[in-house]
C-alpha cells in the first residue's frame, strides 16, 4: 500500500516507460509511411476510432471499478481481522480463569495456556499470510515493469524468508511439526485452538457459555479466513481480462491512423504532432489498464496490496501489549512510501 501523498513522476515513468517506447514506435511507423511514401490510404476516418475508443473507455472502466472492489473488499476483511483478533485477546485474557477449576491450576500455568492461546493466534496469523502471498499464474506482480518497481523500492518480508523459521516462536515443537506438513497450515492452527479449548472447557479453566463465545469467534477467524481465499483464489474472470488487453491492443494501433488526417488537415510539418498526441493518448488507456491489472489480487506483494503483514505485526503488538508483555517487535514501516 502507497503510503505517500501520491507516486512521483519518476515512478510513474519507470513503471511505465517500456509502454511509452511501444507506443512511440507504433505511433511513428504509420506517420513516417505517409509522410515519406505517401501511403494516404493509412489515414483513416476519426469518427469509427473514437467509436472504438469511447467503447474501451468503458471497458477499462469496468475492470477498475471490479478491481477496486475486490480491493476494498479484501480490506475490510482484513479490518475485520483486526477487530475480531482483539476480542480475541481480551476474551481469552479475562474468560480463562481458575475462578471453575476441577483441580488447582497456579497462576503460572493459567498465563501459559492464555498465552498458548494467543501465541498460536500469531500463528494463524503468519500462516494465513504466507498462503495469501503464493503466487498464482493471473497474478501480475511478478511480471516485468511490477517486478522491477518491486526490487528497486521494496521488499516483500513473506517473498524472502520461509514460513518454518516464521511459525516457530509461536508454537510448541511437537505442534509445529504436526502443522508444517499441512497444506492449509491456517485451517489446522484454528483446529488446534478449538481442541486446546475443549480441553480447557473439562478442566474447568472456561465456563460453557463463555466456551461457546470463544469458539464464536473462531469460527468468525474460519470466515474471514474463507473471504481471503475467495479473494485470492479466484481471480477477475479471464474472459473480460483477456478481452480488455485485445480492445486496447487494437485501439493503440489504429489511433496514429486516425490523427494523421486530423493533423494533415493542419498543414506543413505539423502532421509530426499526432506523434506525441497519439502517445499520450495510447499511454492514458494502457496506464489505466495496468493500474486496473494491478489492484485486482490484493494479497499478491504489490505496492498496491493490502498490507496484510503490517495488519499482522498490529494485532501482534496490540495482544502482547494486553498482555503486559515488555519484549514487543517494532511496528512495520513503509519502505519508500510502500507499507506491505
Amino acid at each position: 500500500m502507497h503510503t505517500g501523498k501520491q507516486y512521483s513522476f519518476k515512478e510513474v515513468i519507470l513503471w511505465t516507460r517500456k509502454d511509452i517506447y511501444l507506443l512511440f514506435i507504433v505511433a511513428t511507423v504509420p506517420t513516417c509511411l505517409f509522410v515519406f511514401f505517401d501511403l494516404t490510404w493509412l489515414a483513416i476516418p476519426w469518427l469509427p476510432i473514437a467509436l472504438l475508443g469511447t467503447a474501451v473507455a468503458f471497458v477499462v472502466g469496468f475492470k477498475n471499478n471490479a478491481s477496486y472492489d475486490r480491493l476494498w473488499e479484501a480490506r475490510k476483511v482484513w479490518g475485520a481481522i483486526v477487530n475480531s483478533s482483539r476480542s480475541w485477546g481480551i476474551m481469552v485474557k479475562d474468560f480463562v480463569s481458575t475462578r471453575h477449576a476441577v483441580t488447582a491450576v497456579g497462576d503460572a500455568e493459567l498465563k501459559k495456556q492464555q498465552q498458548e492461546l494467543i501465541y498460536r493466534h500469531f500463528a494463524w496469523l503468519t500462516a494465513l499470510r504466507y498462503q495469501l502471498r503464493e503466487p498464482r499464474i493471473w497474478e501480475s506482480v511478478y511480471q516485468e515493469h511490477n517486478a522491477e518497481y518491486k526490487n528497486k523500492y521494496f521488499i516483500v518480508d513473506e517473498h524472502i524468508n520461509k514460513i518454518n523459521e516464521a511459525l516457530k516462536p509461536f508454537l510448541s515443537a511437537a505442534e509445529y511439526e504436526s502443522v508444517i506438513s499441512r497444506s492449509n497450515k491456517a485451517t489446522q492452527i484454528i483446529a488446534n485452538q478449538s481442541s486446546q479449548l475443549k480441553t480447557l472447557l473439562a478442566a474447568g479453566l472456561i465456563e460453557d457459555f463463555r466456551h461457546m463465545e470463544l469458539q464464536k469467534l473462531l469460527v468468525e477467524f474460519y470466515n474471514l479466513q474463507g473471504a481471503s481465499e475467495r479473494i485470492k483464489n479466484f481471480p477477475y474472470p479471464r474472459q473480460y481480462a483477456t478481452l480488455n488487453k485485445w480492445f486496447i491492443k487494437v485501439f493503440i494501433i489504429l489511433l496514429p491512423m486516425g490523427m494523421l488526417q486530423e493533423f494533415d488537415k493542419l498543414g506543413g510539418n505539423l502532421i509530426w504532432l499526432s506523434i506525441p498526441f497519439s502517445v499520450l493518448a495510447s499511454w492514458v488507456f494502457t496506464t489505466m489498464e495496468r493500474i486496473g491489472e494491478s489492484s485486482e489480487s490484493p494479497f499478491e506483494g504489490s505496492a498496491n496490496d493490502v498490507p496484510i503483514t503490517a495488519i499482522s505485526r498490529t494485532i501482534e503488538i496490540d495482544l502482547r501489549e494486553m498482555f503486559g508483555e515488555t519484549d514487543i517487535p517494532p511496528a512495520i514501516k513503509p519502505q519508500n512510501n510502500i507499507l506491505t
